[in-house]
């Protein structure tokens, strides 16, 4: 489904990505770690568009779409959930949702207003509310609702955790377990190293813009030595 070859990327003088390749097969879900600054979420916003891959290549699906703009990467069926959540504050609920309403690039819809809904009660009891009016966990929901409203192929999740309380942290990866069982592919960025492998068939693990370490997510759960190494724990 995704193949990134070789990509690399600047922030000024900054060489932030240093020859970067993955694959994320059709169905499958992969988690990315590294410590903060490593080039996480730079991934992403070179695979999505909105930093600019300087060498390499994106692939959807075996055609080219490196450097291609972010709402094209939205149309071939890519939801994204980006860190600090994205919503619209003075949009209401219901408009956050319905606004990116629309069938997959299968013409499906299997994610429908109502399904979200069921999805995230807490959503159904705040319809009127303006995303601002919001708690974080809520607004995190909100963001990951509206994401799903679009049907996409592949779900993006950058620190869809961050900031939120226990309770409302087991309900996101509650949610994030029962997407993965629809057969939607995800990225799954976390701090949370554990959940992110419990979560996820392969991960790779970043440190300073270079694959480290990666496979199945079992394999790398129980190897504490790179763990501690690369990831401080």
């Amino acid at each position: 489904m995704l193949q990134l070859t070789d990509l690399h990327t600047y922030y000024g003088d900054s060489h932030t990505l240093r020859g970067v390749s993955l694959d994320l097969p059709a169905g499958t879900a992969l988690g990315l770690l590294g410590r903060n600054g490593m080039g996480k979420t730079t991934l992403i916003r070179a695979l999505m568009g909105y930093v600019r891959v300087a060498k390499g290549q994106v692939r959807w699906h075996g055609r080219d779409m490196t450097n291609a703009a972010p709402e094209r990467m939205a149309r071939l069926g890519i939801g994204y959930v980006p860190e600090g959540r994205g919503i619209f504050p003075n949009l209401s609920v219901r408009e956050n949702l319905v606004m990116t309403a629309r069938a997959g690039v299968d013409g499906k819809k299997d994610w429908t207003y109502e399904r979200v809904l069921a999805t995230f009660p807490r959503l159904a009891e705040r319809l009127g509310h303006g995303g601002q009016q919001l708690s974080g966990g809520e607004q995190q929901m909100l963001s990951i609702g509206r994401a799903l409203m679009t049907n996409p192929t592949l779900l993006i999740l950058d620190e869809a955790t961050e900031g939120l309380a226990p309770l409302i942290v087991a309900e996101i990866w509650r949610v994030i377990g029962a997407i993965r069982a629809t057969g939607i592919s995800t990225l799954i960025v976390d701090r949370n190293y554990r959940a992110v492998l419990a979560h996820t068939d392969r991960a790779v693990v970043l440190e300073k813009g270079v694959i480290v370490a990666s496979g199945a997510s079992g394999e790398l759960s129980s190897d504490t030595e790179s763990l501690s190494r690369f990831l401080g724990v």
